[in-house]
């Protein structure tokens, strides 16, 4: 096996402060990998100091280092797009594009064939004519590109209300645009799954729209790790196991995902979240502590300085918060689920897991809104609010240790 640490590889674009592409390249080999960022007129220079081994190209360069290049692979040359660019033992550069592998990989892990299908591709740019490709290789009937100009466009998506699959290309959604999405999935009753190519955040609006809906998903972590995969092959010379991919994901996945715990007043969140936490080597964070800390004053005193009104809208502001980091467990208040605005924040990053108690068994001292209304009446209120936004559901009674143990079950689910 040949010494790979000297090779020198990265990944050029523009905007590269939140790429994971290091942290993945780090667990596939040992080889430096550089982000580079470069403007437009820095990228005929760069490409003649050839100061580099092997680089992944990001947007907006795909198809802008072509002209660079001596010789493409099959699928660069077809689709009219690069990722890989390896340095020949000659010093002549190489393109390949190994996005449609990694585009495989996430449409095969769904586990929905496109076979016989009309396939909707959102977007028109390098991304697009990848998943083209893909998607007619896999036997799909029919591709229609969605662009904003030309014959197919968003005014006139009515056309194409018979669309089984949609994949996204464009980058609306992608952080920091979140809650944005190019479409509204209501107008195609017949969708069997919606691919997202974004992976930060985990869900973008139009993700929690099919998870609302009940259509299957995936957003782009998988294809992400997959092509890097394929492109430390082509690095190092060296066969890594397609497994590598799935274990990856799930690693950065893990890594950057919280588990959010809801639930009626008094179900446990602080005490299990707290536990989990521990268990799970993650941070613990508790909403209404962070409140009252940011507040100086306790929550009914909030209530009766502010109303109900006030205190919502302090609890959003510490949601918001304390979601955007990852690798957290978060619990928070009974009734987060009642602002509207609170459900994408909680869901964006996050597998939420709705803990549902007995009624009759939740202790309300201490607890001002449980005492205005009855435990009983409050989840009738809010049940079917917090199934809507729930990853997972487990029933808990007053055993912490039997309530434990079914969490971590779920969760391995």
């Amino acid at each position: 096996m040949k010494d790979t640490r000297q090779l020198r590889t990265g990944l050029i674009g523009t905007h590269l402060a939140h790429s994971f592409s290091p942290l993945i390249h780090a667990a596939l080999g040992d080889y430096e990998y550089r982000l580079i960022e470069l403007c437009p007129e820095e990228l005929a220079t760069f490409f003649e100091k050839r100061d580099f081994d092997a680089l992944n190209v990001t947007i907006p360069y795909k198809q802008k280092v072509i002209p660079y290049l001596s010789s493409l692979s099959q699928n660069a040359t077809r689709i009219g797009a690069v990722n890989t660019v390896i340095k020949q033992a000659d010093g002549t550069l190489f393109g390949d594009n190994t996005d449609y592998g990694g585009l495989l990989d996430m449409i095969d892990s769904l586990g929905i064939s496109l076979t016989d299908k009309k396939v909707l591709v959102l977007g028109s740019g390098g991304a697009s004519r990848t998943a083209v490709a893909v998607a007619s290789d896999l036997g799909a009937r029919e591709v229609v590109v969605i662009s904003r100009n030309g014959e197919n466009n968003y005014e006139n998506l009515e056309k194409h209300a018979d669309a089984e699959i949609i994949i996204n290309t464009t980058p609306v959604g992608m952080y920091p645009s979140n809650g944005e999405k190019p479409l509204s999935l209501r107008g195609f009753p017949r969708l069997a799954a919606v691919y997202d190519l974004i992976y930060n955040p985990a869900r973008t609006a139009l993700l929690l729209e099919a998870k609302r809906l009940g259509i299957p998903y995936r957003n782009g972590l998988l294809m992400l790790v997959s092509q890097a995969r394929r492109a430390a092959e082509l690095f190092t010379g060296e066969v890594i196991p397609t497994e590598r991919s799935l274990e990856i994901a799930a690693s950065i996945e893990r890594s950057t995902k919280s588990i959010v715990l809801v639930g009626m007043p008094g179900c446990g969140k602080s005490t299990l979240g707290s536990l989990l936490a521990t268990e799970l080597g993650l941070d613990f964070i508790d909403t209404d502590k962070v409140l009252e800390q940011k507040a100086g004053i306790p929550i009914p005193e909030i209530l009766r300085l502010e109303g109900e009104a006030g205190f919502r809208k302090r609890e959003s502001a510490v949601l918001r918060d304390v979601c955007k980091r990852g690798g957290r467990v978060i619990a928070t208040g009974g009734g987060v689920v009642t602002v509207e605005e609170n459900g994408p924040i909680m869901e964006e990053n996050a597998a939420v897991l709705f803990l549902d108690a007995d009624p009759a068994t939740l202790p309300t001292a201490g607890r001002p809104l449980s005492l205005q209304k009855t435990p009983a009446v409050l989840y009738r209120e809010r049940e079917h609010l917090y199934r809507r936004y729930a990853d997972i559901t487990v029933k808990v009674t007053r055993d912490v240790e039997e309530n434990l143990k079914h969490i971590k079950e779920a969760l391995k689910q």
